[in-house]
């Protein structure tokens, strides 16, 4: 079962909990941006499946299994790679700790591969910036396609998805969430929490 919306106290400021995406509605969302990947991928004949860490590995893997078996037009399934974007972050300099690195995990040659790279909300650009940077390091790739399941919008960076999921319009200082059960979520969906003034 879902969680319920949590309403802010009246006369405080604090979060207001509410879904985006109920998971009622997840998997259609998600099959939905499945097929349109689909279009593309099967047209291809050498192709990689990237995934940003943490969320968008998880749903680079799911698409794995529902592409891969028949994806790519020459029959083969697509490579598969994972981006691990803690050292290119623009904001790196300014960490006072050190960074949790989760490993990036590229096993196959990227000169004239074409990439599908996967994460689960664009926002700002710059992890999708950082993650351009990390996959140009490997090598050059024919073209890169980004796939995300949620945009919600406040671009910092000339930065847009080629297959979205769903669009959402947000304010810079709410937070969306793509729920997932290999994250150890109770359910999948998508969250959203808001840091509004009650009475104002």
């Amino acid at each position: 079962m879902s969680p319920a919306p949590q309403d802010p106290v009246p006369g405080d400021a604090g979060p207001s909990r509410s879904q985006l995406v109920t998971p009622d509605d997840f998997d259609a969302l998600y099959r939905g941006w499945q097929a349109d990947i689909r279009k593309i991928t099967d047209t291809l004949d050498n192709w990689a499946l990237v995934g940003i860490k943490r969320r968008g590995a998880v749903l680079a893997r799911r698409l794995l299994e529902d592409l891969g078996g028949s994806g790519g037009a020459g029959g083969g399934g697509p490579a598969y790679g994972e981006l691990d974007i803690s050292l290119y972050r623009d904001d790196y300099h300014l960490q006072t700790g050190a960074p949790e690195v989760l490993g990036t995990e590229i096993s196959f040659p990227v000169e004239e591969k074409s990439i599908v790279l996967v994460d689960d909300v664009l926002y700002t650009g710059r992890t999708i910036r950082a993650a351009l940077d990390l996959v140009l390091d490997f090598g050059r790739p024919r073209r890169i396609w980004l796939a995300v399941l949620v945009d919600r919008g406040n671009r910092e960076f000339p930065i847009e998805a080629n297959l979205t999921g769903q669009r959402f319009e947000t304010a810079r200082d709410d937070r969306v969430q793509v729920r997932l059960r290999e994250m150890g979520d109770d359910y999948d969906g998508v969250d959203l929490t808001s840091f509004v003034e009650s009475g104002a």
